[in-house]
């Protein structure tokens, strides 16, 4: 069924017909114009070719906007002229337009916004209609050729060919030609900005159209910066005239302005109207672009802020490190409070643009009351909501919360003349709970280290006895960071023959698990030396409490009983369990490795430990360590055993607390990389003159 009278032809055996099915895409209006061109190009209606390809855009793309279903392009060429009709598959009527003879004193402004290519196809088109089906609507325009007069048609669907003046009729009315070029315009894909030449190129069309003696486009991308001219035609416009204005059609935060000063025409209105549309479409497109850029950005800013906020597990350095992170790309200023046992906010790290304003902002961040910036951050840390904040320091508070435990907040101040948009805020949300959730890591790992370093501590003696005639001393350097308990230990315990024990000791592993091995070896040695039990019979029982337990971990040690003998001399007796041999640095100079290697203590059932008998002279040291000083690291290099023997050489004649510091200072400096396991060093010295 017909709405309208249905488009005619002249018929006839010189008929050019194609009919094609194109999908709501943006490229099927140039499908369209190439498929109206090549019929055009078979009947030789070449004259007729802008009008054609300006009406055949204005359908295809309303329907491509509008219906966004399939469309079916119908072209027919014939003698007389072209008849060419876009049918969609979309429900609901065309906007309305009445057709036939135009009045010319009619406010041609009324027209509905979409009916604006309905308008043009009225201008141009000899008669044209629309067609409505079962399954969507049609609209169709007829264009005669210029010496072929067109066949009368009623006044409600047709419009008598004296209104058409395809080529502009010199009264003011624009052409075909002038109007393809003005909406087929389109910028540079490949300038880096195009849309300002874009702009001024199409503001330049327009206003020679309209003859406007002069034109502006502004545009406020909503950035801060305010309203900003993107193009200018001729003479500013004046205020004193009457300035024709047209808003563009974009989204915010855009905002934007087309201003003519135009004479007053028919056409003024609709054609800015036209070219406003037509540039807003390209400003869309570019709002969405740098939209896009900057969610890529802010994505990238929260993955470098993430990354920097997992570095660091100190808890101070993570709340000083959050406040840099925000100024100045997402606040003039900021503040971190935290919550502390009593729930209270305490002032934990604060930044501004402005270092000079700081101290302002400490005193505004002070200041208590109802309307103060102090209850707002109170608020916002009970309702675990963001709140806004008012006054000189507007902005907005935001809580920080990880793992469901309220930490404090995180308050933000708005640049000058720019308030954060809905990204911002989303990003700055983001930033606090990653903040909230790097400041919990770094209290975790506070509390592991203390627990650890506690714990560490409990398993090695709180200072080494002071003994006359005899030095100790002892450096100890625990891997992980202090987060982590290790298993090497050293121990000086008194024998109730009046000698003194000397243990040192490694358990396989690390953590909990070996620092509770660690613990019951310590103890068992304690209680059977201090029971009197002989050394070789201390470790058997020590070696079947470590099978029996069947933790899977065992344990080497290196035990030496000293106590005085001939004159000034020390006499040792040295038991090893599977522990490297100690180095005896002689008071005169030369170091060599004594002892003998024996069995480590939880693996078998029965074990063997040596024993080695030897003097100590005056001046003489014996150096004990662990295997965290010989199996440091540099690439593939080792320490080794053989570069500690001749490390401790040179210190010949030093103190114990000298040689200690200096063997320690030697293996760590050895390699740059952190020590991959515990280093234990335990130093024994005749101090008799």
């Amino acid at each position: 069924m017909s709405a309208e009278a249905g488009p005619a032809t002249n018929g006839g055996a010189d008929e050019h017909v194609r009919r094609v099915r194109l999908p709501a895409d943006r490229r099927t209006p140039a499908a369209a114009r190439a498929l109206v061109r090549s019929v055009l190009a078979e009947a030789n209606l070449d004259e007729l070719l802008d009008e054609a390809l300006l009406l055949t855009t204005e359908l295809t793309t309303n329907a491509v906007e509008h219906a966004r279903t399939e469309l079916d392009i119908e072209v027919e060429a014939d003698t007389g002229g072209l008849t060419v009709t876009v049918t969609d598959f979309a429900a609901g009527p065309v906007e309305d337009l009445v057709v036939g003879v135009r009045n010319v004193t009619a406010d041609i402004t009324e027209v509905a916004e979409r009916g604006r290519g309905l308008l043009l196809v009225d201008h141009f088109a000899s008669r044209w209609g629309t067609t409505y089906l079962p399954t969507g609507k049609g609209i169709w325009f007829r264009l005669d050729r210029h010496d072929v007069a067109p066949p009368a048609r009623s006044v409600t669907a047709e419009r008598p060919t004296t209104a058409v003046d395809p080529g502009g009729a010199g009264d003011g009315t624009p052409s075909a030609a002038a109007m393809s070029e003005l909406m087929q315009t389109n910028p540079d894909p490949y300038a880096d900005d195009p849309l300002p030449e874009f702009a001024t190129g199409l503001l330049t069309r327009l206003a020679e159209m309209v003859g406007a003696a002069g034109g502006v486009v502004r545009l406020d991308r909503g950035d801060g910066q305010g309203s900003q001219l993107l193009a200018r035609y001729g003479r500013h416009p004046r205020e004193g005239n009457e300035l024709l204005r047209v808003p563009l059609a974009v989204h915010r935060p855009y905002t934007g302005e087309l201003e003519l000063d135009a004479a007053p025409s028919a056409y003024a209105q609709p054609l800015a109207v036209l070219a406003a549309e037509r540039l807003s479409l390209h400003l869309e497109n570019d709002r969405l672009r740098r939209a896009d850029v900057r969610r890529s950005t802010w994505l990238t800013f929260l993955a470098e802020a993430s990354e920097l906020l997992a570095q660091s597990l100190d808890v101070e350095l993570t709340m000083a490190l959050i406040p840099q992170l925000v100024v100045p790309r997402l606040g003039q200023w900021c503040a971190v409070h935290t919550t502390d046992e009593w729930g209270r906010l305490r002032l934990a790290a604060s930044s501004h643009a402005d270092e000079s304003v700081l101290p302002h902002l400490h005193r505004v961040l002070r200041e208590t009351g109802p309307d103060s910036i102090q209850a707002r951050l109170r608020e916002a840390s009970r309702s675990a909501a963001q709140v806004p904040l008012s006054g000189p320091m507007e902005g907005f508070a935001v809580p920080l919360i990880a793992r469901g435990q309220r930490l404090g907040t995180l308050a933000v101040g708005r640049h000058q003349g720019h308030r954060h948009d809905p990204d911002e805020v989303s990003v700055l949300e983001d930033v606090a709970r990653r903040a909230a959730l790097a400041i919990e890591n770094a209290r975790i790992h506070a509390e592991r280290r203390r627990v650890a370093h506690t714990l560490q501590q409990s398993l090695l003696p709180p200072v080494l006895p002071v003994v006359e005639g005899i030095g100790f001393a002892a450096e100890y350097v625990p891997t992980g960071g202090d987060a982590e308990v290790g298993g090497d230990f050293y121990d000086v315990v008194p024998l109730p023959d009046g000698r003194w024990l000397v243990v040192i000791g490694d358990v396989s592993g690390k953590g909990v698990q070996a620092a509770a091995v660690t613990g019951l070896v310590r103890d068992v040695i304690r209680v059977l030396a201090g029971d009197g039990k002989p050394l070789p019979e201390v470790l058997v029982r020590l070696n079947e409490t470590l099978v029996e337990r069947g933790s899977g971990r065992y344990c080497t040690l290196a035990l030496a009983a000293v106590g005085p003998g001939d004159g000034d001399q020390l006499d040792v007796s040295l038991h090893l369990a599977g522990h490297d041999r100690p180095v005896l640095l002689h008071g005169g100079g030369g170091a060599a490795f004594v002892g003998t290697g024996g069995t480590a203590l939880g693996l078998l059932d029965s074990i063997t430990t040596p024993t080695a008998d030897f003097p100590l002279d005056p001046g003489d040291s014996l150096i004990f360590y662990t295997d965290g000083v010989t199996e440091r690291r540099r690439g593939r290099e080792l320490f080794g055993t053989e570069r500690l023997r001749g490390s401790a050489a040179p210190l010949a004649g030093y103190s114990a607390d000298v040689v200690a510091a200096r063997l320690r200072a030697t293996a760590i400096g050895f390699s740059v990389e952190a020590p991959r396991d515990d280093i234990a060093i335990l130093v024994l010295r005749n101090d008799s003159l």
